[in-house]
C-alpha cells in the first residue's frame, strides 16, 4: 500500500466527517478544507492549521527549542551554535562564533561529536564527526545550505520518535540508521542498490545517496570501500543519523511505550505550545521506566509517510491519526 502525501490523505479522509476539500489541481499540494460546521482550514504539503505559528517556528530552530526545553527542565544535548562567514560579518567581535571556534568547542566536548545544520530537516547533513578533517568537511557542506551549525555532544543509545496529538501519543517507533547486510558475494555498492530497489518496491521514497560524504567516511573508517564484499550476515551501518528519510528503518513500539515516556512526550509537546509534535529522544529503552534520556529535537510537522510504509497496520494507524487531526482542526 503506497502511503499517500498529506494532501491526498486529507482528500481521502475528509468525507468521513462530512468535510469537503478544494485541492489545487496542478500540483495537488495546497488546499482548503470546509468542515460540516462551516469552519475552514488550509494546508500546504504537510503543514496544517493546527499548531500555533510562533511555537511551530521555534520548533524549526534546533538551538532555540533546545534552549527553551532545558529551561523547562528537560534533558537536552549539550551544544553550541556557530556561524558562517557571511553571518559573522554582521556581528561584533564579541558576538562572532566562527567555524574555528566550533572546532575548539568540539575538542572541549571530546570526539566524537555531532555536527548538524540548525534549521534543516529530515536528517540532512547530520554528521557524527571523529576528526578535525571530518569536522571542517561537515561544516563546509552545512554552510552551503544553512548559515548556522550546531556542535553537540554525542549520546549513545536508541533513537526514538514519539508523535503526540494534544494529550495522546499516536505513534512511537525506534529509528535505525541506514544499513546493509552482507551475503558473501555482493559488493557494498550492489547491496545499497538492492536496498534502494526494496524501498521503491515498498513505495518508499528514501533519499539514499551513495556519494554522500558521510557514507564515504564511515566506509573509510572501517577500511572498506564500495567494492568491498561483506561476509554473509555481517551488518554494516552506512549512516549515523537514523532519520527514515535518509534510509533509516523503523521498529514500531506504539503499543509498548512505557507510561513514563508517554507522559514525557505529552509534557514536552504541551510545554512547547504545540498540539501536534514529533519528539525525538535518545535513551536506553522506551519500553522501560524513565531512565537517562536526551530530547534531541522536536518537530512541529512530523512526517508519517515512511512510518506508514512499514505495513498495513502502520498505514491504517496513519489514516486514523490524520482523521483525529481533521477532527481536532474542525473544532478550532
Amino acid at each position: 500500500m503506497k502511503p499517500p502525501f498529506v494532501p491526498e490523505l486529507i482528500k481521502k479522509l475528509a468525507p468521513q466527517i462530512g468535510a469537503t476539500v478544494l485541492l489545487e489541481p496542478e500540483y495537488g499540494l495546497v488546499g482548503q478544507i470546509t468542515f460540516k460546521n462551516g469552519n475552514k482550514s488550509y494546508f500546504c504539503r504537510g503543514i496544517l492549521n493546527l499548531n500555533y505559528a510562533g511555537s511551530a517556528e521555534v520548533a524549526k530552530d534546533k538551538h532555540y527549542s533546545s534552549f527553551l526545553l532545558k529551561k523547562l527542565g528537560y534533558q537536552v544535548p549539550e551544544g553550541e551554535t556557530f556561524f558562517s562567514e557571511r553571518v559573522n560579518e554582521n556581528y561584533s567581535l564579541k558576538v562572532k562564533k566562527t567555524v574555528d571556534d566550533g572546532f575548539k568547542y568540539a575538542q572541549s566536548l571530546g570526539f566524537p561529536v555531532i555536527v548538524k545544520p540548525n534549521s534543516l530537516m529530515a536528517g540532512r547533513l547530520v554528521t557524527k564527526v571523529q576528526t578535525k578533517e571530518e569536522y571542517y568537511q561537515a561544516a563546509q557542506q552545512i554552510f552551503l545550505l544553512d548559515s548556522v551549525l550546531l556542535v553537540q555532544r554525542f549520546y549513545s543509545g536508541k533513537d526514538y520518535r514519539i508523535v503526540v496529538l494534544d494529550d495522546q501519543v499516536i505513534a512511537a517507533y525506534q529509528r535505525i540508521p541506514l544499513f546493509v547486510v552482507g551475503d558473501g558475494t555482493s559488493s557494498i555498492l550492489e547491496l545499497v542498490r538492492k536496498k534502494k530497489e526494496t524501498f521503491l518496491t515498498n513505495s518508499r521514497e528514501a533519499r539514499v545517496e551513495i556519494e554522500d560524504y558521510r557514507i564515504q567516511n564511515n566506509l573509510q573508517r572501517q577500511k572498506l570501500n564500495l567494492e568491498s564484499v561483506l561476509p554473509e550476515g555481517a551488518k554494516l551501518s552506512l549512516l549515523d543519523n537514523a532519520n527514515l528519510t535518509t534510509g533509516g528503518e523503523a521498529v514500531d513500539v506504539t503499543e509498548d511505550i512505557h507510561p513514563d515516556f508517554y507522559k514525557l512526550a505529552v509534557s514536552v509537546t504541551k510545554d512547547m505550545g504545540l498540539r501536534l509534535c514529533g519528539v525525538d529522544i535518545i535513551t536506553g529503552d522506551l519500553t522501560r521506566p524513565l531512565q537517562d534520556y536526551v530530547v534531541l529535537e522536536i518537530n512541529g510537522t512530523p512526517g508519517l509517510r515512511h512510518y506508514a510504509s512499514l505495513g498495513e497496520r502502520q498505514a491504517k494507524r496513519v489514516e486514523d491519526i490524520y482523521l483525529k487531526i481533521l477532527k481536532a482542526m474542525e473544532s478550532e
